[in-house]
């Protein structure tokens, strides 16, 4: 799919257990924090075997995608993005965006995580503006808008908020936890 970017390609294809896992470790070493990584695999395993590796190693499986006998395993490396200390003073929990979703409609809810992330779950109606883009797509937003800024934990949204408001947004909200522990309304991209 092509909404999916990944920034590193690793062929798993014809590999057994534990071979896929043994890639994907050796890859990840070489990865940034907040990069995604493709692994794919043949081996009809390798998606509970990719999914609980990653739970173990606190890395996030995003999700798979299959195409024909080929499957596209997709994680994000972690980071220590969750103690990064939060300075956007504007900030809501999950459970109150969720309320003020269900009676604004004129409000944006800004997803700034990568476009990988994204594409596997999202919140209703987000518009996608990876944390890396939004220097550049800013001007996609308006001024005048309530902006509600998600990514997976609250502190690429920080960072977000941050940057929005020192190019004059005045209405910025950061979300937190974020994506992490959204329990409200997903739709997703990947069929």
């Amino acid at each position: 799919m092509e909404n999916i970017k990944a920034n590193v390609i690793l062929d798993a294809k014809g590999l057994a257990c534990p071979m896929p896992i043994v890639k994907t470790k050796k890859a990840m070493n070489g990865l940034e924090a907040g990069q995604v990584l493709e692994v794919q695999a043949t081996d009809k395993g390798s998606k509970a075997d990719l999914k609980a590796w990653a739970q173990s190693t606190g890395h996030q499986y995003l999700g798979t995608l299959e195409e024909g006998e080929v499957l596209m395993h997709y994680l994000r490396k972690s980071s220590n993005d969750e103690t990064i200390e939060r300075k956007h003073p504007n900030v809501i929990d999950n459970d109150e965006l969720e309320r003020r979703l269900e009676t604004n409609d004129k409000m944006v809810v800004l997803d700034v995580r990568e476009n990988a992330e994204y594409a596997f779950y999202h919140i209703p109606n987000a518009i996608s503006i990876p944390l890396g883009e939004l220097e550049k797509r800013y001007e996609e937003l308006s001024k005048e808008a309530e902006i509600y800024v998600v990514c997976r934990t609250g502190s690429r949204s920080d960072l977000a908020a941050q940057k929005l408001t020192e190019k004059g947004f005045t209405k910025v909200i950061n979300v937190v936890p974020g994506m992490s522990q959204w329990s409200g309304k997903t739709t997703n991209m990947v069929k």
